[in-house]
This record gives structure tokens, sequence and C-alpha cells, in this order.
């Protein structure tokens, strides 16, 4: 599996967090085979992050977002913003890569602009 790939079970998993909290490893286990975790583990640490972090990274995109907060985005754009935050705190990747892979799923999964916000917010953070 590539990492586009992972990237997008890492915000499908942190997603259903949102929408229905549950054990991180559940999550984890739900979306990916285990023999692709155990070889990769960088997104395991990526969804346990992000769920882990969602208050302080709330905090940050608030910061961020003018006349909207966090809690007005839809679960698919605050996954994909809890997701990037959790890579930028976790320092392995470079930020354009992060950015530029966010702003590429925002365009698979979200409205047609919304990637400009999720461009908009990830590059401020």
């Amino acid at each position: 599996m590539n990492r586009h790939k992972d990237r997008e079970k890492a915000m499908i998993s942190v997603y259903q967090d949102l929408v229905y909290p549950r054990d991180p490893e559940q999550l984890i286990s739900d979306n990916y085979n285990p023999d692709e975790i155990k070889k990769d583990a960088y997104f395991r640490k990526v969804i346990t992050t992000a769920i882990d972090n969602t208050d302080r990274y709330h905090g940050y995109i608030d910061q961020v977002l003018k006349d909207w907060s966090f809690d007005r985005l839809g679960y698919i754009e605050q996954a994909i913003l809890l997701c990037g935050c959790a890579e930028f705190d976790l320092k392995e990747v470079e930020a354009a890569v992060i950015i530029d892979e966010y702003v590429e799923l925002a365009k698979e999964y979200c409205e047609p602009d919304s990637y400009k916000l999720i461009n908009g917010v990830l590059d401020r953070i």
C-alpha cells in the first residue's frame, strides 16, 4: 500500500471517531489489514495522535479560521485537518508533503472548494 492510501485510511479512521467515538485500536483494526499496520506503524501514530490531541488541534484551527469555527466544519474536513495537525506534530514528513496530501484528500472527499480551506488552514498552522 502507498502512503496516500494510508493517509486516506487514517483520515477515515479519525472521521469515524468524530462520528462515533471508539477505541483507536478498534478503528485501526477496522480500517487496516494487520500486516499493513505492522509493516509501517507511522499511521497508527497519526491516528492516535489526532484523536488524543483533538481539543488542542481544535484550538489551533479556530485561531486560523476567520469568521468560522472548527465545529462548523464537516466531519471530513475536521478529520483531514486533525490528521494534518497530527503529522505536523510527529515531524516525520515535510510540511509541504503533508499539505499537498491532505489537499488531495479534500479534493476527493469534500465539497469542490473545500480544498482551498484545507490548504489555507494547514499552511498557517
